[in-house]
């Protein structure tokens, strides 16, 4: 991954990187009868190519990064969301706002073709360096590995140089403060357009033979999918304040990792899950995240991270990341972090919580999603 060496992402680990920008609308008017097409990416590093059949219920996908793929085919439950008969047991559930976003729980992704995934896809468009330039993003990183999460800022000029600064908290609280943030710049003309237009593409120098994959959407949502993981960028707000026309309540999956640890050759053990959830957000900025089975996974009232001092700062996140908010518990056994970002329909969000006093070996656990209207 030759653009991750400039951002000092996890000097151990490979790590994962994502682009991204979207419109503050819904993309495409297509009546919900036609074929979809779409470009995910899993959170344990898989990038798939998908269409949806609504007449013939049918989910076809092809998984680029290990070679599985197969038709499958779906019921529509009564929330709404998919239920998938995968003869593989791979892909499980399912929702979608259609011509605009899919997300799908996976089971058997990853090279191994054994792991946990949460598979984030959007409609497949073009895309372009240009497409990149003059605009600046909060981004959200997902992975499987070291904490699971990073949050933070995307800046890219003009020349397509990108300017990064992320937050880990997983990093805050093994370091003892020291290696909470990431910095770094690269040229985003190091991708090369595939011939198809749909995404670009370049050679992971921390795995032979694999691909960092870029792909976006004509509404303006970018994704970078790599060997270890995705992440998601949505553009700034105007202001650091809530946007009351968030509110509602949101189809959300999400994974989870619970008594996470990392150990030798920064393997990261610990018991992963997805389910789905409902995510829900008041005018006021109050987020309440369920399960179905009406247990709180997540509660808080968010506060824009522009607001927070130990975020943004010096030393810290060089930029205010307008449009992305946090809330932080502490209590005498743990520390908990929560991220939330918005545009359009959707809803990303993470938390990390390390239990207290940290010491070599300690747990934690993490959770992340993505959540539609």
């Amino acid at each position: 991954m030759k653009f991750l060496k400039h951002l000092h992402i996890l000097t151990s680990l490979s790590a994962l990187w994502l682009l991204a920008g979207c419109s503050s609308t819904s993309s495409s008017s297509a009546p919900t009868s036609s074929v979809r097409s779409y470009s995910g990416t899993a959170s344990v590093g898989d990038f798939l190519t998908i269409t949806l059949n609504p007449v013939a219920q049918t989910i076809t996908y092809t998984d680029i990064s290990n070679g599985s793929g197969g038709i499958i085919p779906y019921t529509v439950n009564s929330d709404g969301t998919y239920a998938l008969n995968d003869s593989t047991g791979n892909l499980v559930a399912a929702y979608e706002v259609p011509n605009y976003a899919l997300l799908i729980q996976a089971t058997k992704s990853g090279p191994t073709k054994d792991q946990l995934a949460l598979v984030t896809a959007v409609e497949t468009g073009t895309i372009s360096t240009a497409m990149l330039a003059n605009n600046s993003y909060n981004s959200m990183q997902f992975r499987t590995a070291a904490g699971g999460l990073e949050v933070g800022s995307i800046a890219i000029d003009g020349s397509a140089n990108v300017n990064v600064s992320s937050y880990w908290p997983f990093g805050a609280v093994n370091q003892n403060g020291g290696g909470q943030v990431n910095l770094g710049t690269f040229s985003a003309s190091l991708f090369q357009t595939d011939p198809s237009g749909t995404f670009m593409k370049m050679a992971d120098d921390t795995n032979n033979g694999a691909y960092d994959y870029v792909f976006g959407t004509p509404n303006g949502v970018f994704v970078v999918d790599t060997p270890n993981g995705a992440i998601l960028a949505l553009k700034k707000a105007a202001s650091a304040a809530f946007d009351p026309s968030f509110a509602g309540a949101y189809k959300a999956i999400y994974y989870q990792k619970v008594n996470a640890s990392t150990g030798a050759g920064n393997v990261e053990t610990g018991t992963p899950s997805l389910a789905n959830a409902t995510f829900t957000i008041t005018v006021t900025g109050q987020v309440t995240v369920q399960d179905t089975q009406g247990n709180t996974l997540l509660q808080a009232a968010l506060i824009p991270v522009a607001n927070v001092s130990y975020l943004v700062g010096t030393g810290e996140l060089q930029d205010p990341c307008y449009g992305l908010f946090t809330f932080r518990v502490t209590t005498a056994s743990s520390q908990q972090d929560v991220f939330v970002t918005f545009l359009g329909r959707a809803v990303l969000f993470s938390s990390f919580t390390a239990h207290l006093p940290w010491g070599s070996g300690n747990s934690y656990d993490y959770l992340y999603g993505v959540g539609l209207k």
